[in-house]
């Protein structure tokens, strides 16, 4: 009797667990921020698109391919020439998510790995039809003008394969070797002629200068010419006396001086 009961319970436990697992395949969870296709083995790839939560399928008949439809960032360097035939090494970052509504679409025509499909081939693409509009100079002044025909153009291009880019901005711009240094020599050369300049325009003020001094000293002789000829030798006796005052305040002021009376015997004693 006990074993009866006792296979009772096994085939019960048996029929709960197979059934158990059948549940279990025919359920599957799309996650936050997710979509899923359904791929049906009778009637291919379903046009509806299956959102967020639990849903059931039909074991081993369907299966459902998971999309993340979330912004993802990704660089791709890409090295173009630009108008002047300079090599230019530029890197792009770009913010994709797939069209929700496109993504049977997609994967029927491109594949789960659409992003390594697509995104380096139309961005090496635009980007050398781009950048070869402006030469090189042009391009680091006109970075933003260049960066939003770029956005422009590659929005547009992946708007065709069902791709959405939230953003696209240049990140990394630079140049061959041969013409960051022609920059940079240049740059010197400019300092030099800058400097150059400076030497003359100073050279320049200091003739100006000693024009002027020369001026002025001629005016001041002539003025002392005519004064002597007018006044005679009372100019010079009295240059003569404003001197010597001024020598004797000078004097009066140094600790180094001695006055001694006239007239008297001083002895000094000075050291051995």
């Amino acid at each position: 009797m006990a074993a009866k009961v006792f296979e009772s319970i096994g085939k019960f436990g048996l029929g709960l667990a197979v059934a158990g697992g059948v549940v279990n395949s025919a359920l599957y969870n799309v996650d936050a921020g997710h979509r899923a296709v359904i791929f049906d083995r009778f009637r291919g790839v379903q046009d509806t698109v299956v959102g967020e939560g639990t849903h059931f399928l039909i074991p081993w008949v369907q299966k459902p391919i998971i999309f993340d439809c979330r912004s993802r960032p990704r660089n791709i360097p890409v090295i173009t020439g630009s108008k002047d035939l300079q090599n230019v090494n530029i890197t792009l970052r770009i913010l994709f998510r797939p069209v929700t509504a496109q993504l049977p679409r997609i994967f029927t025509s491109i594949g789960e790995d659409y992003d390594e499909r697509v995104l380096p081939s139309i961005t090496t693409e635009i980007l050398k039809s781009v950048v070869a509009r402006f030469d090189a100079g042009e391009l680091i002044t006109q970075r933003e003008l260049v960066s939003r025909q770029v956005s422009e153009d590659l929005t547009e291009r992946a708007a065709t394969f069902g791709l959405i880019l939230d953003d696209v901005s240049l990140t990394h711009l630079t140049f061959g070797k041969e013409f960051t240094e022609a920059v940079e020599m240049k740059q010197v050369a400019q300092q030099e002629a800058e400097r150059a300049r400076f030497i003359v325009e100073k050279a320049e003020q200091q003739k100006k200068a000693a024009v002027i001094s020369a001026e002025g000293d001629s005016k001041a002789a002539e003025l002392i010419a005519n004064s002597l000829a007018t006044a005679g030798d009372g100019l010079i006796e009295l240059r003569k006396l404003e001197a010597a005052e001024d020598i004797a305040y000078q004097l009066s002021r140094s600790r180094n001086v001695t006055y001694l009376p006239s007239g008297q015997s001083v002895l000094l004693q000075l050291p051995q």
